[in-house]
């Protein structure tokens, strides 16, 4: 069968260190009817070198020229469309790769569907392949137009994830000497093509360059998106939905430029400087005066800010860049005013005997807490960790603390820390003799050794607020059926400044409020319609858990690497009632080696499908919760890219 050519361009200039990879996932696609036109705008690195290196060594395969003076991106892809011979156009950039299945995916699409324009997925990557990001988890092409549903993503204006009809777009062309050019062709191809196709069978892989144009620092040419949007509309006028591919341009062209780029700028002359060229360059636009896109925008924020964007967006009409210029001044200093470290710095021994002693006085509660405190290498948070243990308000039972082997100096602090700490409190150290690598056996460690009536297990590099424990036990007061009661969490760096106020909308995935106010819930009916699906509780460290011999629940959480805390968790569930309090007292601090940073996704999957396959046994599944099975595993394929390509 006759495959119809394809003619794929690939603008090069100063990308020797990434060109090949992107030559050689063309050279390797499945669809061999390409014609591949490469065109060197005058490098000043050694690109067109490696490119006649690549030339001689796949003779007839690509088509190689150079401008005869550096033109830009836009002249250049307008030159290829000019040199290509085939009825269809495809784009690269030179720093990109596509799956080798790239091209006979959007080709037997484009003619299947009778489209003008196919558009792929898009995986945003660093420069060792690190996915960041993907398209195809913004696109919504299922509930809405398709063509206002890919414009309305904010990052699809790039040609290069998209196979054309090359009379489609030939009638638009680049907007040469300019940046952000993409907009005014694609877009204007996109609304007025006859038929639009998109699909995640395949992607196109952005690779994310520290000095690529859009990463560099900021200056005037960023404002060409300005003049882009001026020309896109004007390209756009006579399609029927016009008013509104307008305003999804607007808000996420100028709005989006204005809020994320323009107002964070560093220093109050530069910002000022960038600021009266805004306002100016924008003059025709006027997103101010546009009420559909700033209540777009300002429908996202929470109240105070809302009320700061507000006036920040509103102080356009006056076309005053020092009034908006000082308001955003006042708002930063009141942000680092208000910037929090939960955490209290350089606390010494001396600190934590005087918590102690105020422990000692507390009058002992009803409920006893042992605290349980695993450790392994993590000298630098292990005074903090205990001093925010015994700063509680309420008295706890016992410390026990815990030490994996470490390698560092743990064990002299927990030495000193039990020597210091013995007349005032409980306490007592349990060592490895070995390391296990596994926290559930060091969890099922403390739970064999503690003697109070719920055990806290402390994690050693989390911290907490000093009513964490008040709250708690309040909760379980009430229902002493209760076997897990936990407090919302929030993200700490290594600084112990918050980076996430509140874990809710991580495991919340279905959206369903119920985390929005705190509560009692009988185990079993909490298991059946929020923890079947994902594990809902996010840090070990935000619970006291009933204490009692759950040995047989350990040995089956041991044996899942990423997943067990979710299997301990639902099995506690099945044995009475679970209390959830709405703020987060809780602080789980994040590494640059958490487990979520290194974890294997595709095992990780499988694990979560074998949870799943065990809820059968812990509760009633019925067909929706298997439907709400597949639906995460085909969410989880699609934005940790493990959906097996298609022959």
């Amino acid at each position: 069968m006759n495959q119809s050519k394809i003619t794929v361009i690939v603008p090069c200039y100063n990308v020797e260190k990434y060109v090949q990879k992107s030559i050689e996932s063309l050279l390797n696609q499945t669809y061999k009817n390409l014609e591949i036109i490469v065109i060197d705008d005058c490098s000043t690195d050694n690109t067109y070198s490696v490119l006649k290196e690549l030339l001689s060594k796949n003779k007839d395969k690509f088509t190689l020229y150079q401008n005869d003076k550096n033109r830009g991106l836009a002249y250049t892809r307008n030159r290829g469309i000019s040199l290509a011979s085939s009825k269809y156009i495809g784009f690269i950039d030179s720093d990109d790769y596509i799956d080798t299945n790239y091209y006979e995916t959007l080709m037997n699409i484009m003619k299947k569907e009778n489209a003008e324009i196919v558009i792929s997925d898009m995986q945003f990557e660093t420069e060792n392949e690190k996915t960041l990001s993907t398209l195809g988890t913004t696109i919504d092409v299922k509930n809405r137009d398709i063509k206002l549903a890919v414009i309305d993503t904010g990052v699809s204006a790039s040609a290069c994830n998209k196979l054309f009809k090359k009379e489609t777009i030939e009638k638009y062309p680049f907007p040469e000497g300019k940046v952000n050019e993409d907009i005014a062709t694609t877009f204007p191809a996109i609304l007025h093509a006859n038929s639009v196709a998109y699909t995640d069978k395949v992607k196109y892989h952005y690779i994310q360059r520290n000095n690529s144009i859009q990463n560099s620092e900021f200056s005037e040419k960023r404002f060409d998106i300005i003049q882009s949007v001026e020309l896109t509309l004007e390209r756009i006028k006579d399609v029927k939905n016009y008013e509104e591919s307008k305003n999804i341009i607007l808000y996420h062209q100028i709005l989006m430029l204005y809020v994320f780029v323009i107002t964070p700028l560093k220093g109050f002359k530069n910002r000022q400087k960038y600021l009266k060229m805004f306002i100016k360059k924008q003059s025709n636009i006027r997103i101010e005066k546009n009420k559909t896109i700033v209540k777009r925008y300002l429908s996202t924020l929470g109240k105070f800010k809302k009320i700061y964007w507000y006036m920040v967006i509103n102080l356009l009409r006056l076309k005053s860049a020092t009034l908006i210029n000082l308001l955003i001044s006042m708002a930063h200093i009141i942000v680092r005013l208000r910037q929090k470290t939960v955490i209290k710095k350089d606390i010494t021994f001396l600190d934590i005997i005087n918590v102690a002693k105020k422990q000692k006085e507390k009058r002992k509660s009803k409920i006893s807490i042992s605290a349980v405190v695993p450790n392994y290498n993590y000298q630098e948070f292990l005074l903090q960790r205990v001093y925010s243990i015994l700063y509680q308000t309420k008295k706890i039972e016992e410390l026990i603390l815990l030490d994996d082997c470490s390698t560092d100096n743990s064990r002299e602090i927990i030495d000193e820390l039990v020597e210091k700490l013995k007349p005032y409190i409980k306490v007592r150290k349990v060592y490895n003799e070995q390391n296990t690598g596994i926290a559930f056996k060091q969890w099922k460690k403390g739970f064999e050794l503690a003697e109070g009536d719920y055990v806290w297990i402390a994690e050693a590099d989390d911290f907490c607020d000093k009513n964490m424990l008040k709250k708690l036990i309040k909760q379980i007061k009430k229902d002493k059926k209760t076997m897990i009661a936990y407090v919302d969490t929030a993200f700490i760096d290594t600084d112990g400044k918050i980076v996430l106020k509140s874990i809710k909308p991580e495991i919340d995935i279905r959206k369903t409020g119920h985390w929005n106010h705190s509560y009692i819930n009988n185990g079993q009916n909490e298991l059946q319609d929020y923890t079947f699906l994902n594990c809902t509780i996010a840090n070990v460290s935000s619970c006291l858990i009933k204490n009692g011999d759950y040995r047989e629940i350990f040995e089956k959480a041991e044996t899942y690497m990423q997943s067990g805390d979710w299997v301990f968790y639902s099995h506690l569930m099945t044995l009475g009632n679970i209390a959830y309090v709405n703020k987060p007292y809780n602080y789980y601090r994040i590494h640059g080696d958490n487990i979520s940073s290194v974890m294997d996704k595709k095992k990780h999957l499988e694990e979560i499908k074998k949870i799943h396959n065990g809820m059968r046994d812990l509760t009633s599944i019925t067909s929706w919760h298997e439907k709400e099975f597949q639906k995460r595993y085909e969410f989880l394929e699609k934005v940790w890219n493990l959906k097996e390509k298609e022959d």
